[in-house]
């Protein structure tokens, strides 16, 4: 493992305490560094959408890591997932792997793993956001929304979609991020239709409704998506947020009524639009992005996750390896990621129109290919397509 006296640029802050943060946080400090992580929320956040790891890549760096077994432990085990008619009765199923991965886990729980893997070696600033980066030869000045201003040598910015630093260090993000026609609003509600490690789906001409059981079947999870084109709404108003949910769903048929009762008293609501991240570079000065903030595939992927864990394991790497020359360790991070980045997005090419089907004979089509799926010999061909994607990236062996 290096050490700090053969590093230079040792202090770093990384803004986001999701899962790209987290786990950046956990490499630097392996490799010699000081990172601090700075949240905007006032705890770390529960609940939130199953994620999954795929292949060879994502779970060797969540091995390293130390926490593969803890993240098997928590894993959802869910099954096969059902598309239903309105009455609630089954048409066709959607095999597990196509959904869960290798290993699926709720957000949360994960989001949690990596925090207690970090906690007692990073500090953590939770209530606090930055608000400006002033970049000089020595370092960043950075000033915060509550806190003091502090200096440190590199600033990384993991913090999601609409990445804060990403719009400090290279402008607007209507530059850099890529609308798919879609929303989704995902929250826990409870689990009234019994599910047993598995979920519904009821699709309409231009949505989806979904339920499926969480943690053990004890609640279960509320996926809306819907198309659209951009929405002019605060992110930060989820009341707003939820108004518009329940006008587009207004009528809906099957279970939607029920949901979208529950919805106004859950706990942890996300509402977002479905969007991509392409940029030419990923680095200026001494900022760097990573994750979402840099390289967003959209849930339509099914990468994101894996994407954020394997950029942390190389970004990390890539700096102890220039022995914390930041220019050296931001083009190697960027050579080593570009191209398995790109094919992970591309794995999003498409799928809203079949998931969210705009029309009632490309649903109706859909379904009957649903219903034939298990039965047909190349029934497996997508699922090892997907995990061809994630696995593809040779990892370094950074000398930890």
């Amino acid at each position: 493992m290096n050490t700090t006296a053969r590093l230079k640029n040792t202090s770093i802050l990384i803004s986001g305490a999701g899962v790209a943060g987290p786990a950046l946080a956990y490499w630097l400090h392996r490799h010699g560094f000081v990172p601090t992580v700075v949240e905007r929320a006032p705890a770390l956040r529960d609940g939130g959408y199953a994620v999954d790891f795929r292949g060879e890549a994502h779970l060797t760096v969540l091995e390293r890591m130390g926490v593969l077994a803890d993240v098997r432990r928590e894993r959802t085990n869910m099954g096969a997932m059902s598309y239903v008619n309105e009455a609630g009765r089954r048409v066709a199923d959607m095999p597990a792997d196509l959904f869960s991965g290798d290993v699926e886990i709720l957000r949360g729980d994960l989001a949690r793993i990596l925090h207690d893997a970090t906690k007692d070696h990073v500090e953590y600033v939770f209530d606090d956001s930055i608000t400006s980066l002033t970049e000089d030869d020595r370092g960043v000045q950075v000033t915060f929304e509550r806190g003091a201003p502090r200096r440190f040598d590199l600033v990384v910015g993991a913090d999601g979609l609409h990445s804060a630093v990403r719009a400090l260090a290279f402008g607007p993000e209507e530059r850099f991020v890529r609308e798919m026609g879609l929303y989704c609003a995902i929250f826990t509600t409870a689990n009234h239709l019994g599910l047993d490690h598995t979920g519904h789906l009821y699709n309409t001409p231009g949505k989806l409704v979904g339920l499926y059981s969480a943690r053990n079947n004890t609640e279960a999870k509320a996926m809306f998506y819907f198309g659209s084109p951009p929405l002019d709404h605060d992110r930060r108003d989820p009341g707003q947020q939820k108004k518009i949910l329940a006008e587009v769903f207004a009528g809906n048929g099957w279970e939607t009524p029920r949901l979208l009762e529950g919805m106004w008293e859950a706990p942890d609501f996300y509402f977002d639009s479905v969007a991509q991240v392409r940029m030419d570079g990923w680095s200026r000065g001494r900022a760097v992005l990573l994750g979402d903030a840099a390289y967003c595939a959209s849930p339509l992927s099914g990468m994101g996750t894996g994407l954020a864990v394997v950029g942390a394991y190389v970004l990390a790497g890539e700096l102890a390896a220039a022995g914390g020359d930041h220019r050296a360790g931001f083009a190697r991070y960027e050579e080593a990621m570009r191209g398995y980045v790109a094919g992970c997005q591309k794995s999003a090419d498409g799928v809203g129109k079949w998931m969210v089907p705009d029309n009632r004979f490309v649903a109706w089509f859909m379904n009957q290919n649903y219903r034939l799926l298990p039965y047909v010999p190349w029934k497996g061909m997508i699922a090892k397509g997907v995990k061809k994607t994630a696995s593809a990236i040779a990892l370094k062996d950074y000398g930890r």
